[in-house]
């Protein structure tokens, strides 16, 4: 299966990326060991967006909290990079794809990337994610 991450990212050359207490959408509460995942770096926190691939080497659900009625599932990782995009993605070049239902990649991207501008793990589907490989 293939994820996402958005997330702050402060080297995105680096070889190796933790990210702590992460929340997931969309599926990525699944995210397991061996899972490649696709890094964007939050142009919130001062990223570009799509910076690097990865496959992940550990990952661990957060607990959720005793009495509390609502909880966005949270999930830590660690992740090796296998290599660095070649090509611009983020939030501008995904903007104009706003058409919910339009069953495009780009699309699926924008809506759970930016809709809800929060960082976050996403599972991808298999158009997505083959949509991501191009840019390595």
């Amino acid at each position: 299966m293939a994820y996402a991450i958005k997330a702050e990212i402060a080297d995105s050359g680096a070889e190796t990326f933790v990210f702590t207490a992460q929340k997931t959408m969309y599926g990525g509460k699944r995210i397991a060991v061996g899972d490649t995942v696709f890094l964007f770096a939050s142009e919130t926190k001062g990223g570009q967006g799509l910076v690097a691939r990865g496959v992940v080497t550990a990952a661990e659900a957060i607990p959720l909290k005793p009495g509390v009625e609502r909880q966005t599932p949270r999930v830590s990782i660690a992740v090796n990079r296998t290599a660095l995009a070649s090509r611009p993605l983020g939030r501008r070049e995904l903007k104009a794809f706003a058409d919910w239902q339009d069953g495009r990649p780009q699309t699926e991207l924008n809506f759970k990337f930016y809709r809800q501008a929060t960082n976050k793990i996403v599972g991808l589907s298999e158009p997505a994610a083959a949509f991501l490989a191009g840019y390595f």
